[in-house]
Protein backbone atom coordinates (compact mmCIF):
# COMPACT_ATOMS: atom_id res chain seq x y z
CA UNK A 1 0.00 0.00 0.00
CA UNK A 2 2.89 2.34 -0.77
CA UNK A 3 1.17 4.83 -3.08
CA UNK A 4 2.67 8.22 -3.87
CA UNK A 5 -0.62 9.91 -4.81
CA UNK A 6 -4.34 9.30 -4.33
CA UNK A 7 -6.82 10.21 -7.08
CA UNK A 8 -10.46 10.39 -6.04
CA UNK A 9 -13.59 10.21 -8.10
CA UNK A 10 -16.13 12.69 -6.72
CA UNK A 11 -19.77 11.59 -7.04
CA UNK A 12 -20.43 8.60 -4.80
CA UNK A 13 -16.88 8.66 -3.39
CA UNK A 14 -16.48 12.06 -1.77
CA UNK A 15 -20.10 13.23 -1.86
CA UNK A 16 -23.41 11.38 -1.67
CA UNK A 17 -24.83 12.94 -4.82
CA UNK A 18 -25.79 10.24 -7.27
CA UNK A 19 -29.35 9.66 -6.04
CA UNK A 20 -29.98 13.43 -6.07
CA UNK A 21 -28.74 13.88 -9.63
CA UNK A 22 -30.57 10.81 -10.90
CA UNK A 23 -33.73 11.97 -9.14
CA UNK A 24 -33.63 15.13 -11.24
CA UNK A 25 -33.04 13.09 -14.39
CA UNK A 26 -35.90 10.75 -13.59
CA UNK A 27 -38.31 13.65 -13.02
CA UNK A 28 -37.31 15.40 -16.24
CA UNK A 29 -37.53 12.22 -18.29
CA UNK A 30 -40.97 11.47 -16.83
CA UNK A 31 -42.15 14.88 -18.04
CA UNK A 32 -41.12 13.72 -21.51
CA UNK A 33 -42.93 10.39 -21.19
CA UNK A 34 -40.05 8.12 -20.18
CA UNK A 35 -40.99 6.62 -16.81
CA UNK A 36 -38.62 4.66 -14.60
CA UNK A 37 -37.85 4.18 -10.92
CA UNK A 38 -34.96 5.95 -9.24
CA UNK A 39 -33.12 2.62 -8.99
CA UNK A 40 -33.55 2.05 -12.72
CA UNK A 41 -32.35 5.55 -13.50
CA UNK A 42 -29.27 5.11 -11.33
CA UNK A 43 -28.47 1.77 -12.94
CA UNK A 44 -28.58 3.39 -16.37
CA UNK A 45 -26.85 6.70 -15.70
CA UNK A 46 -24.50 6.52 -12.70
CA UNK A 47 -20.96 6.86 -13.97
CA UNK A 48 -22.00 8.29 -17.34
CA UNK A 49 -22.35 11.86 -18.53
CA UNK A 50 -25.80 12.79 -19.79
CA UNK A 51 -24.38 13.81 -23.18
CA UNK A 52 -22.74 10.40 -23.63
CA UNK A 53 -26.19 8.81 -23.37
CA UNK A 54 -27.78 11.08 -25.97
CA UNK A 55 -28.89 8.28 -28.31
CA UNK A 56 -30.51 6.30 -25.48
CA UNK A 57 -32.32 9.35 -24.14
CA UNK A 58 -33.59 10.43 -27.54
CA UNK A 59 -34.75 6.90 -28.34
CA UNK A 60 -36.83 6.68 -25.15
CA UNK A 61 -38.20 10.22 -25.06
CA UNK A 62 -38.67 10.65 -28.79
CA UNK A 63 -37.27 14.18 -28.44
CA UNK A 64 -33.87 15.70 -29.21
CA UNK A 65 -31.48 16.31 -26.34
CA UNK A 66 -31.12 20.07 -26.76
CA UNK A 67 -28.75 22.57 -25.16
CA UNK A 68 -31.78 24.20 -23.56
CA UNK A 69 -32.85 20.91 -21.95
CA UNK A 70 -29.34 20.34 -20.67
CA UNK A 71 -29.20 23.87 -19.23
CA UNK A 72 -32.49 23.27 -17.40
CA UNK A 73 -31.16 19.95 -16.09
CA UNK A 74 -27.92 21.49 -14.82
CA UNK A 75 -29.79 24.33 -13.11
CA UNK A 76 -32.27 22.05 -11.33
CA UNK A 77 -29.52 19.54 -10.49
CA UNK A 78 -27.38 22.24 -8.91
CA UNK A 79 -30.33 23.61 -6.96
CA UNK A 80 -31.18 20.22 -5.46
CA UNK A 81 -27.53 19.39 -4.76
CA UNK A 82 -27.08 22.69 -2.94
CA UNK A 83 -30.13 21.88 -0.82
CA UNK A 84 -29.37 18.25 -0.03
CA UNK A 85 -25.75 17.24 -0.72
CA UNK A 86 -23.83 15.50 2.08
CA UNK A 87 -20.35 14.07 2.35
CA UNK A 88 -19.73 10.33 2.32
CA UNK A 89 -19.46 9.10 5.91
CA UNK A 90 -15.90 9.21 7.21
CA UNK A 91 -14.48 10.91 4.13
CA UNK A 92 -13.28 14.09 5.89
CA UNK A 93 -11.01 12.11 8.17
CA UNK A 94 -9.78 9.89 5.33
CA UNK A 95 -9.01 12.82 3.03
CA UNK A 96 -7.24 14.75 5.81
CA UNK A 97 -5.09 11.70 6.61
CA UNK A 98 -4.12 11.11 2.98
CA UNK A 99 -3.50 14.80 2.32
CA UNK A 100 -1.01 14.85 5.19
CA UNK A 101 0.71 11.56 4.44
CA UNK A 102 0.93 12.19 0.68
CA UNK A 103 2.22 15.73 1.30
CA UNK A 104 -0.71 17.19 -0.62
CA UNK A 105 -0.47 14.77 -3.54
CA UNK A 106 -4.19 14.06 -3.76
CA UNK A 107 -6.56 15.10 -6.53
CA UNK A 108 -10.13 14.83 -7.75
CA UNK A 109 -10.57 13.27 -11.19
CA UNK A 110 -14.27 13.31 -12.03
CA UNK A 111 -16.42 12.86 -15.09
CA UNK A 112 -18.62 15.75 -13.90
CA UNK A 113 -18.40 19.39 -14.94
CA UNK A 114 -16.09 21.66 -12.92
CA UNK A 115 -18.87 23.91 -11.59
CA UNK A 116 -20.63 20.91 -10.08
CA UNK A 117 -17.45 19.41 -8.60
CA UNK A 118 -16.31 22.63 -6.95
CA UNK A 119 -19.81 23.51 -5.73
CA UNK A 120 -20.26 20.10 -4.08
CA UNK A 121 -16.81 20.03 -2.48
CA UNK A 122 -17.31 23.53 -1.09
CA UNK A 123 -20.76 22.62 0.19
CA UNK A 124 -19.44 19.69 2.25
CA UNK A 125 -16.21 21.35 3.40
CA UNK A 126 -13.72 19.42 1.27
CA UNK A 127 -12.70 22.01 -1.31
CA UNK A 128 -9.64 23.24 0.58
CA UNK A 129 -8.02 19.80 0.35
CA UNK A 130 -8.24 19.77 -3.46
CA UNK A 131 -7.94 23.37 -4.66
CA UNK A 132 -5.71 23.51 -7.73
CA UNK A 133 -5.96 19.74 -8.15
CA UNK A 134 -9.46 19.25 -9.58
CA UNK A 135 -9.82 17.62 -13.01
CA UNK A 136 -13.03 17.38 -14.99
CA UNK A 137 -13.79 14.92 -17.75
CA UNK A 138 -15.68 17.74 -19.49
CA UNK A 139 -12.33 19.44 -20.06
CA UNK A 140 -10.57 16.37 -21.48
CA UNK A 141 -10.52 15.04 -25.05
CA UNK A 142 -12.44 12.03 -23.72
CA UNK A 143 -14.24 11.40 -20.44
CA UNK A 144 -14.50 8.14 -18.48
CA UNK A 145 -14.29 5.22 -19.27
CA UNK A 146 -11.24 6.60 -21.08
CA UNK A 147 -8.23 7.33 -18.84
CA UNK A 148 -7.66 10.98 -19.85
CA UNK A 149 -8.82 12.61 -16.61
CA UNK A 150 -6.71 10.29 -14.45
CA UNK A 151 -3.67 10.72 -16.67
CA UNK A 152 -4.07 14.50 -16.42
CA UNK A 153 -4.27 14.36 -12.63
CA UNK A 154 -1.20 12.13 -12.32
CA UNK A 155 0.76 14.33 -14.74
CA UNK A 156 -0.10 17.45 -12.75
CA UNK A 157 1.12 15.78 -9.55
CA UNK A 158 4.23 14.56 -11.42
CA UNK A 159 3.61 11.00 -10.27
CA UNK A 160 3.72 7.92 -12.50
CA UNK A 161 0.14 6.56 -12.72
CA UNK A 162 1.53 3.18 -11.64
CA UNK A 163 2.33 4.79 -8.27
CA UNK A 164 -1.19 6.21 -7.89
CA UNK A 165 -4.22 4.79 -6.11
CA UNK A 166 -7.57 5.58 -7.72
CA UNK A 167 -10.70 5.46 -5.53
CA UNK A 168 -13.84 4.76 -7.56
CA UNK A 169 -17.38 3.48 -7.12
CA UNK A 170 -18.52 2.64 -10.68
CA UNK A 171 -17.44 0.21 -13.35
CA UNK A 172 -17.05 3.12 -15.78
CA UNK A 173 -14.63 4.91 -13.47
CA UNK A 174 -12.75 1.75 -12.57
CA UNK A 175 -12.23 1.06 -16.26
CA UNK A 176 -10.76 4.56 -16.63
CA UNK A 177 -8.41 4.14 -13.67
CA UNK A 178 -7.16 0.76 -14.84
CA UNK A 179 -6.63 2.10 -18.37
CA UNK A 180 -4.50 4.88 -16.87
CA UNK A 181 -2.24 2.25 -15.31
CA UNK A 182 -3.21 2.97 -11.70
CA UNK A 183 -4.22 0.63 -8.91
CA UNK A 184 -7.98 1.00 -8.32
CA UNK A 185 -9.90 0.37 -5.14
CA UNK A 186 -13.68 0.17 -5.33
CA UNK A 187 -15.77 1.89 -2.68
CA UNK A 188 -18.76 -0.41 -2.19
CA UNK A 189 -20.72 0.47 0.95
CA UNK A 190 -23.49 -1.61 2.44
CA UNK A 191 -25.11 -4.06 0.05
CA UNK A 192 -23.48 -2.63 -3.09
CA UNK A 193 -22.63 -5.55 -5.41
CA UNK A 194 -18.87 -5.96 -5.39
CA UNK A 195 -18.25 -8.51 -8.11
CA UNK A 196 -18.99 -6.18 -11.07
CA UNK A 197 -16.50 -3.68 -9.63
CA UNK A 198 -13.83 -6.34 -9.25
CA UNK A 199 -14.60 -7.69 -12.70
CA UNK A 200 -14.02 -4.18 -14.10
CA UNK A 201 -10.48 -4.28 -12.73
CA UNK A 202 -10.56 -3.05 -9.14
CA UNK A 203 -7.85 -4.80 -7.13
CA UNK A 204 -10.03 -4.78 -4.02
CA UNK A 205 -13.22 -3.32 -2.60
CA UNK A 206 -13.85 -1.62 0.72
CA UNK A 207 -16.98 -0.62 2.64
CA UNK A 208 -16.02 2.40 4.74
CA UNK A 209 -13.75 5.39 4.22
CA UNK A 210 -11.98 4.58 7.49
CA UNK A 211 -10.16 1.84 5.58
CA UNK A 212 -8.31 4.47 3.54
CA UNK A 213 -6.69 5.69 6.74
CA UNK A 214 -4.71 2.44 6.84
CA UNK A 215 -2.68 3.68 3.86
CA UNK A 216 0.74 4.92 4.93
CA UNK A 217 2.41 6.37 1.81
Amino acid sequence: MNFEAILFDCDGVLVDSEAITCGVLRDMFEAQGWRMTLAECMQRFVGHTVKSQRSVIEAHTGQPLTDEWLADFYALRNERLTQSITAIEGVHEAVAHLHEHCQGRIAVASGADRLKIEMMLKQVGLLSFFEGRIFSGHEMPRSKPYPDVYLAAAAHLQIDPARCLVVEDTTVGITAGVAAGATVWAYAPGSTPRQPLLDAGASQSFQHMDELRLIKP
